[in-house]
């Protein structure tokens, strides 16, 4: 009877056993595919972007250099000066492409990175003696338009929110709310206006002056660089197209601000009679798309249903 109980446990801790060995060899069966999968669409993705940033007609035929810049123009932005002129010079050195085309839908951004995408772009075009057209999408609005008027040719939608040639500083005033909660400030500085504009002092008349001062400043270089880059063009009143408004692209045609209505592939084709492109930067960076695709894949994986 002993035997039988001990023969019958065996089996039963055999069985287990085999449970167990077949249960962990279907999981890493299943992380294998998983894993086979994950790498195999990571591979694809990037064999698909890469195949699609090459122009259509093969490296033989006809096309231009693209640059898509899209979002805010700030430090640690893709649209930044750090990012965009090494790609910026890579798209003019291209010998086989027969212009320099700028995808651009942003509202602006800082002056100083506009300013040096804007004297970046020039410069390449001198050096490598490119076209440049320009294509606004959604909007194309102060630093972007500062940037857009280093082209040849600015193409516009009718509705492209255009212009907003200006200069603004935000800030906001707590001496009010510090002083019904109780709170001093103690500030202590080393040079009289060093706390010139601190949020938490009362305003001064010297303060007003001084910011009115120094965007007045950054203002004239924008116009500046707008009646450079629009010379003979413009057809508005300087008084109003430099008040910092903005208008539509149908509007901002007439007034000069743009040369043509138009997407991208009216302007390639127009200008350079091509509607096939080779597109620089963005995710052709492999390790940013290699990031995106694990990012994506990741995310489909936790918050798939």
């Amino acid at each position: 009877m002993q035997e039988t109980t001990n023969q019958q446990i065996s089996s039963a801790l055999i069985s287990d056993l085999l449970k167990e060995k077949r249960a962990d060899r279907r999981w890493r069966n299943i992380r294998f595919i998983l894993w086979f999968a994950l790498i195999a669409y990571i591979t694809l993705a990037m064999l698909s972007h890469f195949s699609s940033s090459l122009p259509t007609t093969g490296l033989g035929g006809k096309y231009v250099s693209l640059i898509r810049l899209d979002g805010m123009i700030a430090p640690g932005n893709d649209f930044s000066s750090s990012e965009l002129v090494p790609i910026l010079h890579d798209a003019f050195s291209d010998k086989n492409a027969a212009g320099v085309v700028l995808d651009i839908n942003s509202p602006g951004g800082t002056p100083v990175q506009a300013a040096i995408i804007h004297d970046a772009i020039l410069a390449y075009k001198k050096e490598y003696h490119k076209k440049v057209i320009i294509v606004g999408e959604d909007m194309l609005t102060s630093g972007a338009y500062y940037v857009a008027v280093a082209g040849d040719q600015i193409y516009v939608n009718p509705n492209t929110i255009t212009g907003s040639i200006g200069v603004i500083v935000k800030s906001f005033g707590f001496t009010d709310i510090i002083k019904k909660l109780g709170v001093t400030r103690r500030v202590y500085t080393a040079g009289t206006n060093k706390d010139r504009l601190d949020p938490f002092l009362p305003e001064t008349p010297e303060d007003i002056q001084k910011i009115k001062s120094v965007i007045a400043e950054v203002h004239k270089n924008f116009e500046q660089a707008v009646l450079a880059g629009r010379k003979g063009k413009l057809r508005g009143d300087p008084s109003k197209l430099f008040t910092g408004d903005f208008w539509s692209g149908e509007t901002a045609l007439t007034l000069g601000l743009v040369d043509h209505l138009g997407n991208l592939m009216d302007a390639t084709k127009k200008e350079f009679d091509t509607t096939e492109y080779k597109e620089y930067g963005g995710s052709n960076n492999i390790f940013r798309l290699l990031s995106g695709q694990l990012s994506s894949a990741f995310d489909s994986m936790l918050y798939w249903a």
